[in-house]
């Protein structure tokens, strides 16, 4: 074993001696004097023609629904003008999704400077449980309000229209935040 030599029967490792050289093989000798390893493209924002298809139909779906609406009117519209819908499950299921979509901004924000999985919800902390039961519950709210104007067609509208702002959301936020090149690891 290299860089050991033997004391009391024990080997002890000369880290602070003169003749001292790591040779590769101790991660936490020569950790901090490498440069960072590239991303894996998942984590990178590289995307396969897939996902951006699946991106480019939740958008094109949303943006169907909210410019044909009823056939008669557009959607906004009908939100703002129409008798039929309830509003009180309406105005009740918009202030659940403004402030899931406000938390979920949060948290997208003060994550994006952390690379490790286990730190970032150690930043964000254990309280996404409320915030998904909220969310469910927007949901329901306004599958009721808007019920009487689509009926059976209100599920896979307000799920389609969900999944629009999901898909949307990581492009509201101009910029990245990367990490300077030039800092060197100590983990």
């Amino acid at each position: 074993m290299s860089g050991e030599t033997p004391s009391a029967g024990n080997f002890m490792r000369q880290r602070h001696s003169c003749g001292y050289a790591s040779s590769g093989d101790e991660l936490e000798d020569d950790a901090c004097s490498r440069p960072p390893q590239p991303l894996p493209p998942s984590i990178t924002g590289a995307r396969s023609w897939i996902d951006v298809m699946e991106n480019v139909l939740w958008i094109s779906s949303a943006a169907f629904i909210v410019y044909f609406g009823d056939r008669h009117s557009n959607f906004i519209y009908l939100l703002l003008h129409d008798n039929r819908i309830r509003r009180m499950p309406l105005y009740l299921g918009l202030v659940g999704f403004l402030s899931n979509a406000a938390y979920f901004l949060y948290a997208n924000i003060s994550t994006w400077g952390i690379r490790k999985y286990n730190e970032r919800w150690d930043l964000i902390g254990d309280s996404a449980l409320p915030f998904v039961t909220i969310g469910f519950i927007s949901f329901c709210l306004l599958t009721l309000a808007l019920w009487p104007i689509w009926s059976f067609l209100t599920l896979p509208l307000v799920f389609t229209l969900f999944m629009a702002c999901t898909v949307i959301s990581p492009y509201f936020v101009g910029g990245t935040f990367k990490p300077p090149a030039g800092v060197f690891r100590t983990d």
